[in-house]
């Protein structure tokens, strides 16, 4: 699964822990810190060109989506318009069944509409190549998702590593980012863990250190404190909000969960697929 080009960029994440003569070590290992330092300067610091502010991050014209059981249909979404503006953080409220996770899906391109269009920092990916939308995913979208969905094989910095290494990036750069990445979250001393030797709250973190890795311009999150507890969630909601703040990046939250929810500067409610109103957070 790794493959030969993984297995070099995943090795590197390891080369200033190897042993061998310091010459050698304190050479990787410096070159790797440094870029790491830039990096973090960089994550913590600037305002990520993530589009221009108050411009269309996301638009959505009329989108329908229904899914066929059998015989019968369900529709999911119907006939759903909707703006998001770069540097938004927007979150996404109704009852379950009301196509929240649809609408977020759709947004990421894991999904076709059934009907209408969606457009992405001006490329519509409504009308994009299964090849097309996944390379655009790969490089501009970051997801956090309730189960976490990480490799339970692979250690925190590894799972972090993926998106890169997927991407073909140079082994420099892959561990100069997945530094910064495990700082901003404050789990650059559990990288070496796996999945199971992790807590919830550190699995989830993982998961945003995963999605802010590769400097997406939008991370879409899907119930991401489902499984934490208050206190937990409030600190993966936090470091959304910082990635939103000081990366300028645009957010779109699906909750069900209202104080969830206020993280966001608006509220759009959607039932039975379709948006019924909007509220300032």
């Amino acid at each position: 699964m790794r493959g030969p080009c993984g297995a070099r960029a995943l090795g590197a994440l390891r080369s200033s822990d190897a042993p061998g003569p310091r010459a050698a070590r304190g050479k990787a290992a410096g070159s790797f810190t440094c870029g790491a330092r830039a990096v973090l300067g960089c994550a913590l610091t600037a305002r990520h060109g993530c589009g221009t502010p108050g411009t269309a991050m996301i638009a959505l014209r009329d989108v329908h989506k229904v899914f066929r059981q059998g015989q019968s249909e369900v529709r999911a979404l119907s006939g759903v318009s909707l703006d998001i503006a770069a540097g938004d953080f927007v979150s996404i409220m109704g009852p379950s069944g009301s196509g929240k996770s649809t609408l977020l899906h759709l947004v990421g391109g894991l999904d076709e509409p059934t009907a209408g269009e969606i457009v992405i920092d001006g490329t519509a990916i409504s009308r994009m190549t299964d090849d097309e939308i996944t390379i655009f995913r790969r490089r501009k979208i970051g997801f956090v998702f309730q189960f976490f969905n990480l490799l339970p094989t692979y250690s925190a910095e590894e799972n972090v590593a993926l998106p890169l290494l997927l991407d073909r990036r140079p082994a420099r750069d892959v561990r100069a980012r997945v530094d910064a990445a495990l700082a901003q979250v404050g789990l650059g001393h559990r990288r070496r863990h796996r999945p199971d030797e992790l807590s919830g709250g550190e699995m989830q973190r993982v998961a945003l250190a995963r999605a802010l890795v590769i400097d997406p311009l939008l991370i879409l999150a899907d119930e991401p404190t489902g499984n934490l507890d208050t206190r937990t969630g409030e600190h993966v909601l936090d470091l959304l909000r910082d990635a939103n703040r000081m990366r300028n990046c645009t957010v779109v939250l699906v909750t069900h969960d209202a104080q969830a929810a206020a993280y966001g500067q608006r509220i759009v409610h959607l039932k039975d697929g379709a948006v019924v109103n909007e509220t300032a957070a």
